[in-house]
């Protein structure tokens, strides 16, 4: 028996009419890619870069996100069952993203980006991209929220929710892990922005991934503690797949930030 808990029966449908369906998930990761086009196109304006290319840079990241998302998914979290049906890898909206292969996959599509665009050099892109991924990944949590995904374990805590359409049993009030990663996402988001805005193109080469890279896979290491696991096998450690995957970026994030030091710009006087 449920007993004062909040239960969370919400459908993942935004809009249904007939056989036009749109998802809160999938309005939800447009919005973010919508929202991170207004952002890079001021800081384009801002640091005199041609306008133009934020469009081209974004479809670059969308590709390489959802790309690289989907394969991490399927060869980090479930490679037995996908190796063995390589052609259900292709069925993206059956579900399963990995942020950690969405990240990579960033990371490649921004090396194909910048190979013919002078003035934008890799760590620059780096630097300005993570501000809107950073809002981009909040809002997609909120996404997994109204899928019912990415659920917690037990809890006893006043906020904890109910997930009705979740088909774990039995019903019992779980972690909302991912309104903390959204809302950790989201902080990560102000204090970039704030960062940038208050230097802008003098911001040291590496300091905003550097700590992009440490605060959100920190916060993702640490929430995994109260997660679901999501994999489909256990590792022979006291770490869950998230986990082991989030140490590598935040130690690159701290050789990043490290050497954003020794880069500092000079403030003119």
């Amino acid at each position: 028996m449920i007993v004062s808990s909040i239960i969370w029966d919400t459908s993942p449908d935004l809009v249904n009419l007939g056989p036009f369906t749109v998802r809160w998930y999938g309005f939800l990761f447009a919005l973010g890619f919508f929202l991170g086009y207004l952002v890079l196109q001021r800081i384009f304006r801002r640091e005199g870069k041609p306008e133009n290319d934020v469009g081209t840079l974004l479809l670059y990241v969308l590709c390489g996100a959802i790309i690289g998302a989907r394969l991490g998914h399927c060869l980090l979290y479930e490679p037995a069952y996908y190796l063995a049906r390589p052609g259900e890898i292709l069925l993206i909206w059956r579900g399963g993203l990995a942020s950690h292969g969405g990240a990579a996959g960033i990371l490649i599509a921004l090396y194909f980006y910048n190979r013919n665009r002078p003035g934008q050099t890799y760590l620059w892109l780096l630097d300005r991209i993570a501000i809107p991924v950073a809002l981009a990944g909040s809002l997609i949590r909120i996404g997994n929220l109204f899928n019912s995904e990415i659920i917690g374990t037990p809890s006893r805590l006043p906020w904890a929710l109910v997930f009705a359409r979740a088909g774990i049993v039995p019903l019992q009030p779980r972690h909302p892990a991912m309104l903390y990663e959204a809302a950790a996402y989201l902080a990560i988001f102000c204090i970039l922005l704030f960062l940038y805005r208050k230097q802008g193109s003098r911001v040291p080469p590496g300091e905003l991934i550097g700590l992009f890279l440490i605060t959100v896979f920190t916060a993702r290491f640490l929430i995994e503690y109260v997660k679901v696991p999501q994999a489909a096998y256990r590792l022979p450690l006291p770490l869950s797949v998230g986990q082991l995957l989030s140490v590598p970026a935040v130690i690159a994030g701290i050789i990043l930030l490290a050497g954003s030091r020794k880069r500092r710009i000079p403030r003119r006087r």
